[in-house]
């Protein structure tokens, strides 16, 4: 019988499979992986046969009943011989740790493995917000999920370009007492097959808030929008003010015709992205250089999520037409028409976005709430704690209740 350590082990290496997934499917097939980071003291290199032919047995068997397929145990590669994604990767499975344990799973006991496996897989968040796949208005393919029940409905609309992984501790916090639904940007998740020619400005990205609460037969929620996805959110509230309660809107990166107030670091990326949008020659010629700039300024624990949009050039090119379809967008005009209770949340070190927009866009809506928080930026966003998304739900608590139900 597998030991109370191994069988943690194991669960704790599914955990770590599942969460490079997005990344691994961005790729191309075969994605290598290496025991050891850039940090490694000792080489993996001298280890027992017998103890690479274990681990990946583990590997295979994690991976397979993970649904991550591509991963391949490279024993002769180098750590520095990996591609950007693939050092990525292996940093985030940390496989030196297992080499010992997985000598603990002989051939015989991984029928044990399946178990610990099971366990975990109906703990994970794809199985708490499931994925569902339909197309929008304009037929595009959207990745879409749900989670949680309740008298009342939240949209959370994500950070563009960013899987659905990365708001996990925003669906599982709202989902404690309300309906969660949510999705993944357009053009970028499940649409490996569509040419490309579909609308990315903001009309076209708000429709996509309106399909995914009519596949779910939500006649009206609150709506919650991070980064980018707050522009969406605002376009949304001001065409379609009868479907939405409420807005909360969290670090925003917001246009103005005047140009408005920026960061040098939003200034640079939308210089970036714009170029990458022209064509996809262009996403080609600065995609290295693009990933070598989003790789350094993106902590360690969250670099398998959000560089996924920049996994090859085509995924670059997708996701830099949405983005400037977003920061493109003179937001101006929607503030006077929305008129539902709206929370507005920057910080005053936000050094992505400049926090000036979302004072701006707090004194310009008819009923808009600026909140001001010492600290924080989009990534620290996605790992907030508790204290703060409850900001959020007393919001909503505050303002009415939402139509739900269709």
């Amino acid at each position: 019988m597998l030991g109370r350590d191994t069988r943690k082990a194991i669960a704790r290496l599914a955990e770590s499979v599942l969460s490079v997934k997005p990344l691994v499917e961005g790729l191309a097939s075969p994605v290598r992986v290496v025991p050891g980071g850039r940090d490694a003291t000792v080489s993996p290199a001298g280890r027992p046969a017998g103890e690479w032919r274990a681990l990946r047995r583990l590997l295979d068997r994690v991976a397979r009943r993970s649904g991550v397929a591509g991963l391949t145990l490279a024993r002769d590669t180098a750590f520095d011989d990996l591609q950007m994604f693939e050092r990525v990767i292996s940093e985030r499975l940390a496989l030196a740790e297992w080499m010992r344990c997985a000598t603990a799973v002989p051939v015989d006991r991984l029928g044990e493995v399946d178990q610990v496996l099971t366990r975990t897989l109906a703990d994970s968040f794809e199985a708490f917000s499931p994925k569902e796949a339909i197309t929008s208005v304009d037929g595009v393919p959207l990745h879409v999920y749900a989670a949680g029940q309740g008298a009342e409905t939240v949209v959370l609309v994500p950070a563009c370009g960013m899987p659905v992984a990365l708001s996990e501790s925003w669906v599982r916090f709202l989902a404690r007492d309300r309906r969660v639904l949510t999705w993944e940007s357009r053009g970028l998740f499940g649409a490996a097959g569509h040419d490309g020619d579909y609308g990315v400005d903001v009309g076209a990205q708000s429709a996509d808030l309106f399909a995914v609460m009519d596949h779910y037969g939500v006649a009206g929620a609150h709506v919650v929008g991070l980064c980018g996805g707050a522009v969406i959110a605002l376009a949304a509230a001001a065409g379609r003010p009868e479907r939405i309660a409420s807005l909360s809107l969290w670090h925003g990166a917001y246009g103005f015709t005047d140009g408005g107030a920026k960061t040098k670091h939003q200034e640079g990326l939308i210089e970036l992205m714009t170029s990458a949008a022209r064509s996809r020659a262009a996403a080609r010629a600065v995609h290295a250089a693009f990933c070598q700039a989003m790789l350094t300024s993106t902590p360690a624990d969250a670099a398998h999520l959000v560089l996924y949009p920049y996994a090859s050039p085509e995924l670059l090119y997708r996701y830099c037409r949405l983005n400037t379809g977003i920061t493109g967008t003179d937001v101006e005009p929607y503030l006077a028409r929305v008129r539902q209770p709206a929370l507005v949340v920057t910080s005053r070190d936000d050094d992505i976005a400049h926090p000036a927009g979302s004072e701006r866009v707090a004194a310009g809506l008819t009923n808009g709430q600026l909140r001001v928080e010492a600290h924080g930026d989009h990534i620290s966003l996605f790992s907030a704690q508790d204290a703060l998304l409850q900001v959020a739900t007393d919001f909503m608590a505050q303002h009415g209740t939402a139509r739900s139900t269709a």
